[in-house]
């Protein structure tokens, strides 16, 4: 019983938080329009500030964890192919449709909620994991699954369009967050108490922000089509992507820093990326998307806290 109380104490303040954004939505104390605002804020400031600050104060070897970010990636993409080889030799559907499917199941929030979690569960270990996650979803998974969608099967717009995506990536608050981070950390140089304490500020705004937006977001979002792709995607999200985590973790790469594995674990079985129906409507996929981000982020409350459960009973 105690254990249980446990992990409701850890996955319970933020579902509340993700709660609270959308009844202060629905009640029209806040605007849709108002979740979009506090979204670039938090990607744009909140996000990058915690991502510079977790890795500026650390050392570049406790950082770079190759082996971390290989069984990362390696657990990812085989959901990603799985999920395109499932979509569209399977089921055949476009390109464009099956990319969003993959998406969906292989590329996790880990910034709005995956981070909160992590800090609740692994303690200052979290900022390091969400800093190697966005590496490999932002260099690696995003990229490769935008380029998928755009190449519309017609020989060499893919070389192009993941050109484009890899290009925009200099532009990125996160990516410039992080490589600066490993900048200061590399050059081993102390931020100046004002200027330290001023990104402190900013990266402090980020856990309870971002739930608040997830949460407001669902707002008028409708869970349609429950039998159909829905249901295969959070299918995958939730079980078949902490599955393989848990597969690469156990067999091909055994990380070696039992927190760091954790938090591999738990990425996998997070609901899908925040932007993932923003990214869905430019190839008219919104309706679906929105649905599968509505049905999954629900559903992971049940979910994630099982995995913890098992986490605490049965450790990596």
């Amino acid at each position: 019983m105690n254990s249980t109380f446990e992990i409701l104490g850890i996955t319970g303040p933020i579902y509340l938080a993700i709660a609270l954004g959308y009844v202060f939505t629905r009640q029209g104390v806040f605007a849709k329009t108002d979740m979009q605002a506090f979204g670039k804020f938090t990607i744009n400031l909140a996000l990058p500030a915690l991502l510079f600050n977790a890795l500026s104060q650390r050392s570049l070897g406790e950082i770079l964890n190759a082996q971390y970010l290989l069984a990362y990636a390696l657990g990812s993409m085989t959901v990603l192919l799985g999920g395109l080889f499932w979509a569209r030799k399977v089921q055949g559907h476009t390109l464009s449709y099956s990319s969003m499917m993959a998406m969906g199941m292989s590329c996790p929030n880990s910034g709005f909620v995956g981070y909160p979690i992590m800090l609740l569960t692994l303690g200052p270990v979290a900022g390091v994991a969400l800093a190697l996650n966005m590496v490999v979803e932002n260099l690696l998974l995003i990229p490769l699954l935008l380029a998928v969608a755009d190449s519309q099967g017609q020989p060499g717009q893919w070389r192009q369009a993941l050109s484009q995506t890899l290009k925009g990536l200099a532009k990125n608050p996160m990516i410039i967050g992080i490589v600066a981070g490993f900048a200061v950390s590399l050059s081993g140089v102390q931020m100046p108490a004002p200027l330290a304490r001023t990104v402190n500020l900013f990266a402090q705004a980020s856990a309870a922000l971002s739930l608040f937006v997830i949460g407001g977001s669902l707002v008028g979002l409708k869970a349609e089509g429950l039998k159909g792709t829905v249901s295969q995607i959070a299918l995958g999200k939730l079980f078949l992507h902490p599955l393989a985590m848990w597969t690469v973790l156990t067999w091909l790469v055994p990380v070696a820093d039992p927190a760091l594995r954790s938090a591999a674990l738990l990425t996998g079985a997070l609901p899908m990326l925040g932007i993932y129906t923003i990214l869905s409507q430019r190839h008219g996929h919104g309706a679906v998307s929105a649905a599968t981000l509505l049905v999954t982020t629900v559903m992971s409350f049940l979910t994630l806290s099982s995995l913890l459960w098992l986490l605490q009973h049965y450790p990596l």
